[in-house]
């Protein structure tokens, strides 16, 4: 328990009233009726130290058991004037559920009884803790560590589920923090509106009357919301935990409480059924500078929590706050497993099963090597287009073709060389990974292309870019500096080369998260552009997308808006309607759209985008599924 704010019981009564989170005693109760007990007072073998917590139903004291044993407890008892037959039976109920459950994540159960005037009581673990998001922000935990204070979360509500209890108003309260060991545990409280599936209870009659709100309505799922009582599964409680991890992650709800509880009680349940909330990527970009405060709390910065956000988790915790609960996690468990999944960066099963997805994630663990057939293809595809670009210069101008040539003889030489580690004659059997191929090129550029410094940025140049597009990033960073560095001592401090190098190496930066570096290169390679290449050239329409994307991903949509719109005028303007490029760019736009939340904008551009790769790249194609 922390000292001053923090209750074991935040709030002992079954309902939520919308006023206050912890309700006073009914009006018809008089005080020395709602009063049970005061300090130093006893129930039985249990000296009553202080209280710790109150409502509508009930009191929790902390209090210190005398005999047999000493140890402090917890003790929550019925108010006078509350101990009607249906308190009672969920009193009783509670009480049933906690002792049916033993689990380290759970608070025990010591005793139960009735007071002299015939008040049921409970006796239970005191914990010395405070809520979850409380102490994750106050110990400015990284999102890693509170997803894995988290997963200890689930694996007591599985145990609860295993049970057949769901407790149905889970929230950051009903979930306190302690320390055992030097480690933190996560102990659950309040199985007070639990719902027993497989059993009754208790034998005393426990009814919930038709529109009564069961649990807290910034957490309560939309089952819950239709208050008939029916169809509530331990899918409600997955539900719940979304809406946790999701105020853990982003530090905000999907939803304003305040705003939510504004629009009354018929408005707040038609939201909670019908209205779908931002992913968390996209909330936490709308927090302004509350997401500076938010960053700080999981020490890191804002576009680089925004980064973790997207994608892994923003996909897992909007499956487990599904509208459509068969489209939820089936358990705990199995949201628990997801998140582990992205801890250890392996593919989530809440992701997309696309085959790009799962090949990113694959090489980027390092678990199992490319096929040295694969790495050919996928190096060679990367220099033809080198040579391409070579032989297209080259017929610009004599002298450029003959030096365009030599340095195309150069790269071919090399290559074939460094492949011949794959030739069955040379492997003898052994597998070469793509990896390998690489190290192998990179090793020998400087000894062999000393002379050649032209041809070894070229080939450094590529090489960093097939290390980054394998998520090699330690190794593709120091390839695409030094093909920079040896550019502009070779070509000077302007040169259209000079400005490709910028840009790819200002590319890792961003898809690193360093988006000062990345913004640093991206601005300086479109002033050089701008100054050497004709208007409307289509490299330069690359560049503002590649630095409005980078705005994107950092939320600062106003300056990637006016970018992202004259690079795709540009594209429209210089290319064919189909062109890759082109349909890259309605891409970026309508991605842009959608961050910022103008959904019907990013959907024209989808759809758009979508119907040009349908026609020209058919419908089984990964970017029309992507799309």
């Amino acid at each position: 328990m922390a000292d001053e704010p923090t209750r074991q019981d935040d709030n002992p009564d079954l309902t939520e009233t919308f006023e206050d989170e912890e309700t006073e005693a009914a009006p018809t109760a008089s005080m020395s009726q709602v009063r049970i007990a005061h300090k130093g007072g006893r129930i039985g073998p249990y000296k009553l130290l202080e209280k710790i917590g109150e409502g509508g139903m009930g009191e929790v004291w902390r209090a210190e058991q005398t005999e047999p044993v000493k140890r402090p407890v917890a003790i929550k008892v019925i108010k006078r004037g509350m101990d009607s037959k249906d308190f009672i039976a969920r009193f009783e109920a509670e009480r049933q559920a906690l002792a049916m459950m033993d689990h380290a994540t759970i608070a025990r159960v010591y005793d139960a009884g009735e007071t002299a005037d015939g008040r049921p009581y409970l006796v239970m673990e005191y914990i010395h803790g405070e809520p979850i998001t409380r102490y994750c922000d106050s110990k400015r935990l990284s999102t890693a560590e509170r997803i894995e204070l988290f997963i200890q979360v689930c694996a007591g509500i599985q145990h609860a589920h295993q049970k057949a209890i769901i407790h149905r108003d889970i929230k950051p309260t009903n979930i306190l923090v302690t320390v055992q060991d030097g480690t933190p545990v996560p102990k659950i409280i309040d199985f007070g509106v639990a719902k027993a599936l497989a059993q009754p209870l208790t034998d005393k009659t426990m009814f919930t009357e038709l529109g009564q709100v069961i649990g807290t309505p910034e957490y309560m799922s939309p089952e819950q919301a239709e208050m008939t009582g029916l169809n509530i599964d331990t899918r409600t409680d997955i539900y719940s935990l979304g809406i946790l991890l999701y105020q853990l992650l982003v530090g905000a709800m999907p939803f304003d409480p305040k705003d939510l509880r504004a629009a009354g009680y018929s408005g707040m349940m038609k939201v909670i059924r019908e209205s779908e909330p931002p992913r968390p990527s996209t909330r936490f970009s709308s927090l302004g500078e509350a997401s500076k405060t938010s960053a700080e709390r999981r020490r890191t910065e804002p576009a680089k929590l925004r980064s973790v956000l997207a994608g892994d988790l923003d996909w897992v915790v909007m499956k487990a706050i599904e509208k459509d609960r068969a489209r939820r996690y089936e358990t705990a468990n199995g949201f628990a497993m997801d998140l582990r999944r992205f801890l250890e960066n392996e593919p989530v099963s809440a992701g997309p099963p696309s085959r790009a997805y799962k090949a990113r994630k694959f090489v980027q663990r390092h678990r199992v090597a490319v096929a040295a057939s694969g790495a050919f293809v996928a190096l060679l595809l990367v220099f033809i287009a080198a040579l391409a670009m070579l032989y297209l210069r080259a017929s610009r101008a004599e002298a450029a073709a003959v030096a365009a040539r030599d340095e195309s003889e150069a790269v071919t030489a090399f290559l074939v060389d460094v492949f011949e580690v794959s030739d069955p004659g040379e492997a003898r059997g052994s597998s070469v990974t793509a990896r390998e191929l690489l190290d192998e090129a990179a090793g020998r550029i400087d000894a062999e292309l000393a002379g050649q410094p032209r041809v070894r940025a070229r080939l450094m140049q590529t090489m960093g870019e097939a290390y980054r597009s394998l998520g090699l990033y330690e190794q593709a960073q120091p390839m695409l500096q030094q093909a920079l560095a040896v550019r502009e001592s070779e070509l000077g401090g302007e040169d259209p080369e000079v400005a490709e190098s910028l840009t790819q190496l200002g590319w890792l930066f961003n898809v690193r998260g360093q988006y000062p570096e990345a913004e640093r290169l991206y601005r300086r390679a479109l002033e050089m552009q701008q100054g050497l290449l004709p208007e409307g050239d289509p490299a330069i329409a690359q560049t503002m997308a590649g630095l409005g994307s980078i705005y994107t991903e950092q939320g600062r949509f106003d300056e990637a808006e006016p970018l992202l719109i004259a690079s795709l005028a540009m594209r429209e303007q210089a290319l064919e309607p189909d062109d890759p490029e082109f349909v890259q760019g309605l891409g970026s736009l309508a991605h842009l759209y959608f961050e910022a939340g103008r959904h019907a904008e990013a959907d024209s551009l989808y759809q758009r985008e979508l119907e040009i790769r349908e026609r020209t790249l058919g419908p089984d194609h990964p970017d029309v599924a992507l799309t």
